[in-house]
This record gives structure tokens, C-alpha cells and sequence, in this order.
């Protein structure tokens, strides 16, 4: 999220229209595994669970803009698409 308030400053200060940040339907990855390592016992399973959290931002942005924004610094548990339609 803080990704997004970035980028929503650098919009703010170069006047670019922007609609977002959209939040989209969280994905949750379920993940049932065994307690016992060696498989005897009761059957006893831990639920490890993974959400996944994705949001939608619409840019018209300009070329300094463009270049503002690819100089931010892009944490590891990021990841970006980006889209461009002429």
C-alpha cells in the first residue's frame, strides 16, 4: 500500500489525471500440511493460508511523469504490471 500512496504523491505533484488506487478482490492460497513429519499418529494437519492483495491504478500520464515514477524504489514483495495503450 505504501507503494500506491507514492505513487498517488507523484500524481498529486505533476498534475496527472489518476483514478485509484482500486482495491480488486483478495486471492487466498489455502495450504493444509501434515504436523507429523514421519506420517504416524493421528492425523493431526496445520492451515497455512497466503493472501494475495492486488490494486488498480489508472494513469494518463506524460513523460515526466513516466520517469518520476520509474525512479521509485520497488520493494521485493511488489511486483508491477505495467500496461501501456496508445
Amino acid at each position: 500500500m505504501r507503494y500506491a500512496i507514492t505513487v498517488k504523491k507523484i500524481v498529486e505533484t505533476t498534475g496527472v489525471r489518476m483514478s485509484g488506487p482500486i482495491p480488486l478482490p483478495t486471492k487466498k492460497l489455502m495450504v493444509p500440511c501434515r504436523k507429523s513429519p514421519d506420517g504416524e499418529g493421528s492425523p493431526t494437519w496445520d492451515h497455512w493460508e497466503m493472501r494475495i492483495h492486488k490494486r488498480l491504478i489508472d494513469l494518463e500520464a506524460d513523460e515526466r511523469a513516466l520517469r518520476q515514477l520509474m525512479r521509485i524504489p520497488i520493494p521485493k514483495d511488489v511486483h508491477i504490471e505495467i500496461v501501456l495503450k496508445g
